[in-house]
């Protein structure tokens, strides 16, 4: 099963397959420790991966353009384009117009450079994607699988998929893999540590592991961390909304994401993922933004999947909703359950959902004011549900600092379901530029 992936990776050249396994073997991502092979590929790919998409998008096409827009020196802009066609990745296509002098060399992707396989994977299914060196999604894909069956068994159900979801594309075409995982995750190791709901995947090497049998950097993160990464992503692409003069919309160029955001993920279990200055902020073991496991005097004594009482995701968390309403008598089973209930009016659901979002914004506030974000992003199944959003809407403006709110936006998720795979695969495309 997946051999495809796994042959056509190890018949590269040997000093290419070993680095890619270092890299992937030893970086993983997460946040334990401020150093290591992955963190620093953060770094260091991050300048490159927004020349590339900066390329891909049109925002830049020239040199000149690519410095003036991304505020970089003309000297690091010519340096970094250079390494990006020594590799194959950018090519230069004739002259762009010039009113004088010198015209400007026109960059473009290079077609067939390479691609990105990512996942985020919950509970009981994965998303996966194809994206191409930019970082932008060709094609996406559900997988239904279960993770309580042990590491190995479902990434080799994920290797399999990722060979489907490729198609025609060679396996040598693909640079790097990026797989978002529902628990805390070791930067070191690459592995989930202490996961709540992952039985047998703890401090198994994911990271290693994806990385040997697929001859690839394989890079693993958060699911949280990785949606709050791919909206940050996505918020960047996007063209800014249209003017009342008309004068800007769809045909306008990117204008960036927010430097600040917290993205919060109300599914199956919550979570939150911080982009603090840009970056991805993951604190000293992994566990920043664990909103889950806070514990919350107005949920009672509900005893948590963690082993505590009392946390938050036994009021806000899907599974724990689904509970909730089968214990009054309600056929509820599956997440999509909560939305079809809601939808249909029904009351019970309805205010249970609303109770989640009060709750959720409550304990929300207290994050807004500490960090003063530039907005907050709901993600997940709960965030498409209106009686809850308003209510994590409504608490936020009521218990926050009001200079924490004046220009916050809150809002649903742009990337929507894609907000994971977006996030990792820009993770593994940095991975992937500095293993070029």
């Amino acid at each position: 099963m997946g051999t495809g992936t796994g042959a056509g990776a190890t018949s590269r050249p040997a000093g290419r397959a070993g680095q890619s396994h270092s890299a992937g073997g030893s970086g993983g991502t997460g946040g334990s420790g401020h150093h290591g092979p992955q963190r620093d590929a953060e770094q260091a790919g991050g300048t490159s991966s927004a020349i590339l998409a900066a390329v891909a998008s049109g925002v830049a096409t020239d040199r000149a353009t690519l410095a003036r827009r991304l505020g970089l020196a003309p000297s690091t802009v010519t340096v970094k384009v250079g390494e990006l066609i020594a590799a194959g990745v950018l090519a230069e296509a004739g002259a762009a117009s010039a009113t004088g002098g010198r015209p400007a060399r026109v960059l473009r992707l290079t077609p067939g450079g390479g691609c990105i396989l990512a996942a985020e994977l919950g509970r009981h299914h994965a998303r996966i994607a194809l994206l191409d060196m930019s970082g932008a999604l060709v094609r996406s894909a559900d997988l239904a699988l279960d993770v309580a069956a042990g590491p190995e068994p479902v990434l080799e159900e994920l290797v399999t998929a990722w060979t489907e979801l490729r198609g025609a594309i060679p396996a040598d075409a693909v640079r790097a893999v990026g797989v978002a995982l529902p628990g805390p995750v070791s930067s070191r190791s690459g592995a989930v540590d202490s996961p709540a709901a992952m039985p047998g995947w703890h401090r198994f090497p994911v990271g290693a592991h994806l990385s040997q049998r697929l001859g690839l950097p394989a890079v693993v993160e958060n699911d949280a961390n990785a949606m709050a990464l791919g909206e940050c992503t996505a918020l960047a692409t996007a063209p800014p909304a249209a003017e009342a003069d008309g004068t800007a919309g769809a045909g306008a160029p990117a204008t960036g994401g927010p430097a600040n955001l917290l993205f919060v993920k109300a599914g199956s279990s919550v979570g939150c993922g911080l982009v603090l200055d840009g970056r991805l902020y993951r604190g000293a073991t992994a566990l920043a933004g664990d909103l889950a496991h806070v514990v919350v005097g107005a949920t009672g004594d509900a005893p948590c999947n963690c082993g505590n009482r009392g946390c938050l995701d036994t009021v806000v968390g899907g599974s724990y909703i689904l509970a909730d309403l089968r214990a009054r008598g309600i056929e509820a089973h599956q997440p999509l359950d909560i939305a079809r209930l809601v939808g249909d009016g029904d009351a019970q659901a309805t205010t249970r959902v609303r109770a989640a979002g009060r709750l959720l914004g409550q304990t929300l506030s207290a994050v807004v004011n500490f960090v003063n974000p530039d907005a907050v992003v709901l993600g997940g199944l709960l965030s498409t549900l209106e009686p809850f959003v308003a209510a994590v809407r409504s608490q936020l403006y009521e218990n926050c600092h009001p200079l924490a709110t004046r220009d916050l936006r809150i809002e649903q998720s742009a990337a929507g379901a894609d907000a994971g795979v977006l996030g990792v695969g820009q993770l593994a495309l940095r991975q992937a530029i500095v293993a070029l």
